[in-house]
């Protein structure tokens, strides 16, 4: 049996090409076979009504359930309700302290316009200058936040870092129902969404880092964009009513606005959603009018949040803008794209992706010299880097290359959803709707409107509906992201377990196996599709709940006194108009907590910040006294903060510690054993962090020693210059 037989379902409708055939109104059942059954009877219309209720609750009570297991876990981990203040604040580590600390200035500020206004002309982030925390930074999310808990006067019972958690936890149920709905409109089946909600659960350590790094950027965003999905999936189903195509529209336009609105990383994700629609319109696989409405929505919603950052030019000089105007163009240019044969077809397609590239190159490079834009070049050097275009000195670059985070997928992430069993049932349903999409795309380039033949018609698929094409390149595309850059992978695993319980509980996926070992009834599909997701969950449920059991028993608490210590010290020792210089990870904890004035941050995204921390990071290179005070003078350092851990690099092997990092872009050898490049010299300075630390007159001369611990060293620099 040919593989294009096994995977069709006949259509008796003359003259219509297979990308443009649809599935029938749902008052109709098809079956796989072209089949039609009578309309449903007063039972069945009442049968389906109380699924759909049944499966909403839940779909809802999975939420809830998934939302108040996260704050548990964290509860338990750290004991929140029971640690001081102060050791709260420090547990939000790295860029969650800075982004939860304009949430807490907010409420601090006698008003919210007051409030507002130190935001719009914050002094106290960058030393020596002035800038906009709204342009700058995603944090419209804390300033609502901010603006309800004063409105509501919500400190009646609730402390405001509650608040704020509770807020987080409860958009995880937001994501797990989003994922539900998702799963559930593909296969047809809310059990379908159960399962996904249950692997999502059990693979908690690679869907999801909400129960320890809160205020994170992407935990504000992903369920927003969980929700896009699920609203774009709803979209492409055939035979929508016009007011329910309207109704979804918002949604895709509201939740694509939520989403661009909460992550710095909008403009990346949103381009790969662009690239999925684009191949899946140029292989006619969708509706043309639909995915411009996305192309469109996608625009709006981007230059929408560009006003809200009063005119951010990382926004407006974005790829997606390029990619998505040019794609626009390049349809008038070429309105004849889906006519002729299969030759001329992919010759005119090769020529389609050319030009659409051509301009996005042309457009992006023409906005980025009018907007004179330098702000994502970091990016694409790390970029250029890390597929092996070259290797580089420069710091930024080598910086985000040495993280482990920015590498790729470890292995031991397949091993975790392996146990799940979520990898091998995505292999398998992934597999099946490859093979589906292939020939559809066979079909589709090689079909013609001039050739009207039934035979022809006969061989064109509709198993594979637009919805499951969507979802299928999607995770193909955020796949290939998350296997190169380990931090992006949270958006492919959670989708991971949408795209293999949906495949799992449709029937068109165990109609086309069941048709090719010739096994196919109704009825073996219905227990294939039933039968299959019960048994893993009832597998879940024996593997994995004694340890969730133990895991929700397990008390912990927070334990880091030495950076207690030094927080306190600070409040206490340091004027309030203090300047202090150190890592950026630890600054953000310092503006938190203090509420002193930063050299630098952890919010890497504008060019002059970027070379105002690598300025800063010379007290850990080879530079002389002199030379490291005066750089951190020319910031108005009052204080530095000195980490034995970064000094002394423990953590990452040679050539990835930072001190390589700085030595190889000053010129200078690495320590330690080992190659270097030829053209490094030898510095004729010690370490300054090494050598501060022996209280030579010549760092006295400028550095004096105020507080230390076993991890901080803090140094007061002299206010002007002395004479030895």
């Amino acid at each position: 049996m040919k593989v294009t037989d096994i995977m069709t379902s006949v259509r008796h409708r003359k003259g219509i090409k297979a990308s443009e055939v649809q599935e029938e109104p749902p008052e109709k059942h098809w079956r796989l076979d072209g089949r039609v059954l009578p309309g449903r009877s007063f039972c069945g219309k009442v049968w389906k009504k109380l699924s759909l209720i049944t499966g909403g609750f839940v779909g809802i009570s999975l939420g809830v359930l998934t939302s108040i297991y996260f704050a548990t876990l964290h509860e338990n981990d750290l004991w929140f309700s029971n640690i001081k203040e102060v050791e709260r604040e420090i547990s939000f580590r790295t860029e969650c302290g800075l982004y939860y600390s304009y949430y807490k200035q907010m409420l601090q500020a006698p008003s919210i316009q007051s409030g507002l206004h130190s935001l719009i002309y914050d002094n106290k982030t960058e030393s020596l200058r002035t800038i906009n925390i709204l342009e700058r930074m995603n944090v419209y999310q804390e300033v609502f936040l901010s603006i309800l808990y004063r409105t509501f006067h919500i400190k009646t019972f609730l402390e405001p870092i509650y608040f704020y958690i509770y807020t987080l936890f409860g958009l995880q149920a937001v994501y797990v129902v989003a994922l539900y709905v998702t799963s559930w409109l593909l296969s047809g089946t809310w059990l379908s969404g159960v399962l996904a909600a249950f692997w999502y659960i059990t693979n908690r350590i690679d869907t999801t880092r909400v129960e320890f790094t809160i205020p994170l950027r992407e935990n504000w965003a992903l369920p927003f964009f969980a929700v896009q999905v699920a609203a774009i999936s709803f979209l492409f189903r055939p035979h929508l009513r016009p007011a329910h195509e309207r109704l979804t529209l918002l949604a895709v336009f509201i939740s694509t606005f939520l989403f661009s609105l909460a992550w710095q990383f909008n403009q990346f994700m949103l381009l790969i959603q662009a690239l999925v629609l684009f191949t899946l319109d140029s292989l006619d696989f969708l509706p043309r009018g639909k995915v411009t409405w996305i192309y469109i929505i996608q625009i709006a919603s981007l230059l929408l949040v560009c006003f809200l950052q009063f005119f951010n030019t990382m926004i407006a000089g974005s790829l997606l803008v390029s990619f998505n105007m040019s794609t626009l163009l390049a349809r008038k240019l070429q309105n004849n794209l889906k006519t002729g044969g299969l030759f001329s077809r992919l010759g005119k397609l090769f020529l389609h992706v050319l030009l659409v590239l051509c301009l996005t190159f042309l457009v992006n490079n023409f906005m980025k010299k009018v907007l004179n834009l330098e702000s994502d070049e970091h990016i694409f050097k790390f970029l250029k880097a890390k597929f092996g275009f070259g290797a580089t000195r420069d710091f930024d670059a080598n910086l985000y290359l040495c993280e482990e985070a920015f590498g790729l997928l470890p292995f031991d992430t397949f091993t975790r959803l392996s146990d799940t069993l979520v990898l091998y049932a995505y292999v398998f349903v992934l597999f099946v709707m490859a093979i589906a999409a292939a020939v559809v795309a066979f079909q589709n380039l090689r079909g013609s409107p001039n050739n009207r033949s039934m035979d022809k018609l006969q061989k064109c698929t509709t198993l594979l509906k637009p919805g499951a094409a969507y979802n299928l390149v999607h995770t193909i595309l955020f796949g290939c992201l998350a296997l190169s850059t380990m931090r992006m992978k949270y958006v492919w695993t959670s989708h991971i377990c949408v795209f293999a319980a949906s495949g799992l509980c449709s029937s068109d996926t165990w109609g086309l196996i069941l048709k090719f070992v010739r096994l196919y009834t109704p009825q073996r599909v219905s227990v294939m599709r039933y039968l299959t997701p019960m048994l893993i969950l009832l597998y879940l449920c024996y593997k994995f709940w004694p340890g969730m059991m133990a895991e929700l028993s397990e008390l912990r608490e927070f334990y880091d006194p030495d950076t207690v210590e030094l927080m306190n010290w600070i409040k206490s020792n340091t004027p309030r108009k203090a300047v202090i210089a150190g890592s950026m990870q630890l600054l953000a904890g310092v503006k938190l907590c203090t509420g002193r004035i930063l050299t630098n941050h952890p919010h890497y995204e504008d060019k002059s910040l970027r070379e105002r921390t690598r300025q800063v990071y010379q007290v850990y290179a080879k530079r002389s006294p002199e030379e490291v005070y005066s750089i951190l003078r020319s910031f108005g350092t009052d204080f530095v903060i000195l980490e034995d851990s970064m000094c002394y690099g423990r953590r990452h092997g040679r050539g990835c510690r930072l001190r390589d990092l700085l030595d190889v872009a000053n010129g200078h050898t690495m320590d330690g054993p080992g190659d270097d490049e030829p053209d490094l010299k030898p510095s004729q300075y010690p370490r300054f962090c090494e050598e501060i630390k022996r209280n030579l007159p010549l760092c006295t001369l400028y550095f004096t020693r105020v507080f230390q611990n076993k991890t901080f060293h803090v140094y007061k620099l002299a206010k002007h210059k002395k004479t030895a």
